[in-house]
């Protein structure tokens, strides 16, 4: 599937080592190995971690395309990352009837203004308005009223579908201490990373609940 997206959007315009490997390579970084623990030092991959670090960046030309289409509810939280030291909030949103992530966003704080740019990034997943599930953040009635949506509070039930993906992400974020590497400007490495991880949470990684990938293929 990602093979194919890749030969589609020609990715890569030069292929010394198999396009294959590139693939696999940026397979095994998304689902959890460091570019170090995956090159010659174990050899899994048989090229240097700038090698595989540069495929994993040229990845951002895929994108992780969200269908618009009719969503029932809407699940939304924040959750905090660090990017040298500096603590980060990772806003994300996802279909609590087909798993699938709608949207990510990064920001310096949390506030209604923040909460209000995210959610107009979601609704444009939609062709309706959905009921969205949020937490108790204060952010949230205002910029959500602001769109004409209705919400519900609650703590448990399909809500917990994003607490899940965010335990996804830190199990892939601890790799790194929670803290990402970013010497130049950290949020835009951060949404480069999370854009990333969007496509492997929709279209690459195996949910087990829903027996699928939620997003289909990589389109």
């Amino acid at each position: 599937m990602l093979l194919r997206a890749v030969q589609d959007n020609g990715i890569f315009e030069r292929n010394k080592i198999p396009l294959e490997t590139k693939v696999l390579g940026c397979l095994l970084y998304l689902s959890g190995l460091s570019y170090r623990s995956m090159t010659l030092q174990t050899g899994i991959i048989r090229a240097c971690y700038r090698s595989v670090h540069y495929w994993v960046q040229k990845l951002r030309r895929i994108t992780s395309r969200v269908r618009k289409r009719y969503r029932r509810i809407v699940a939304i939280d924040e959750t905090k990352l660090k990017v040298n030291g500096i603590q980060l909030f990772v806003w994300s949103a996802i279909d609590a009837d087909t798993k699938e992530l709608l949207a990510v966003y990064a920001s310096y704080q949390r506030s209604s203004i923040n909460a209000m740019l995210f959610i107009r990034m979601v609704l444009n997943t939609c062709t309706n308005k959905p009921v969205v599930l949020v937490d108790g953040g204060p952010w949230y009635p205002w910029a959500i009223e602001r769109y004409g949506l209705k919400w519900l509070h609650i703590t448990f039930g399909e809500r917990n579908y994003i607490e899940r993906y965010f335990r996804t992400l830190k199990e892939r974020t601890k790799r790194f201490c929670n803290n990402i590497n970013a010497k130049v400007n950290g949020i835009k490495s951060l949404t480069i990373f999370l854009n990333l991880f969007m496509l492997y949470y929709n279209h690459l990684r195996w949910h087990q609940g829903i027996m699928s990938v939620p997003g289909g293929e990589v389109i």
